[in-house]
């Protein structure tokens, strides 16, 4: 009998040790989960142009590619009403407010106060993008401007179209100085480390390029 009790008193040892194993696989693959969860679902990394070439940076230079990149990208989307601007567009500002400074989100709303006072918002459809061979790539020292190491202004030559229901109301090509700084408070809200101070000056209206298409047009008319 003794030697089938200390069988028993084996097994049940050797129960309780599986037990144990199995808890602690369980707490391991908990924390690991708990730690692909809080893993940053994004990351912001800044490349050279070419990366055979190889490339050595002050870890605080942010190329002016990037600056350009991040300033089309939230210019673009503060100007995208997609189905009424008088909801679309404080709806936007309030999105994006980690994307702006302080004093460019005040501005920002004294626009859209401006603009619904003068009707210029309900039910009205708005975007902007931008006009061929005016881009980053076609004149990079125009493009981004860096005034120091925390500030730059950038040069967006656009086309906007503006919609009242089905009704185009505005068609501009239209040249937008930009401000933009560093403002890394918040990468959670902001990985871009960057925002928008609004305008270095009023916008101007520009004349697009002509078409490839137009100019063979012309050269033909012209023989």
């Amino acid at each position: 009998m003794s030697r089938f009790k200390n069988e028993v008193v084996r097994l049940e040892s050797h129960i309780k040790t599986l037990r144990a194993g199995c808890g602690l696989m369980f707490s391991i693959a908990v924390m690991m989960g708990f730690g692909w969860w809080d893993a940053p679902k994004n990351l912001t990394i800044h490349n050279p142009p070419d990366l055979r070439s190889g490339s050595t940076r002050k870890w605080w230079e942010v190329p002016p590619e990037s600056v350009y990149t991040f300033s089309f990208y939230i210019f673009q989307q503060l100007n995208r009403w997609p189905t009424d601007g008088e909801r679309d567009y404080p709806r936007i500002l309030h999105k994006l407010s980690a994307y702006l400074t302080p004093s460019c989100k005040a501005e920002l709303e004294t626009d859209y106060q401006k603009r619904q006072t003068a009707s210029e918002l309900r039910s009205h459809t708005r975007s902007v993008f931008e006009i061929p061979e005016r881009g980053y790539g076609d004149n990079p020292e125009l493009r981004v401007q860096v005034v120091g190491r925390d500030k730059w202004l950038v040069t967006l030559d656009l086309a906007t179209e503006e919609f009242y229901g089905s009704e185009r109301v505005k068609q501009a090509f239209v040249r937008y100085p930009l401000k933009v700084v560093r403002q890394d408070i918040d990468p959670e809200k902001n990985p871009f480390g960057l925002a928008l101070d609004c305008y270095d000056s009023p916008p101007q209206r520009i004349t697009p390029l002509p078409s490839p298409a137009a100019k063979t047009l012309s050269k033909q008319g012209g023989q």
